[in-house]
């Protein structure tokens, strides 16, 4: 999808925007949790630290793939950058607000 107009640029932003802070909220979640799950073994039951760290390692490398993927310029394809609340794309220019 090759957006050209403003407006359909800034909804992708708005839509991608969207579904990055839902990924950090998802993933600092999942990983807090297997480090109360290692801490409280009533919970859930006990898992080694080994396992509960592959899982948490599993998951922030999903989170990275995730971001590589989804935390682009709806306009020219490249990344954004750490900011998540962006005014406009550092590459193309493009305003997103």
């Amino acid at each position: 999808m090759k957006p050209t107009d403003d407006e359909e640029i800034r909804r992708e932003f708005w839509v991608r925007q969207g579904r990055q802070l839902l990924a950090i909220a998802l993933a600092l979640f999942l990983v807090l949790l297997m480090a109360v799950v290692y801490k409280r073994h009533d919970l859930f039951g006990e898992y080694s630290k080994k396992t509960l760290m592959a899982a948490q390692l599993l998951v922030i490398t999903a989170f990275i793939g995730f971001t590589a993927f989804n935390w682009r310029c709806p306009s020219c394809k490249k990344y954004l950058g750490k900011d998540i609340y962006k005014r406009a794309c550092r590459h193309c220019k493009t305003r997103f607000r």
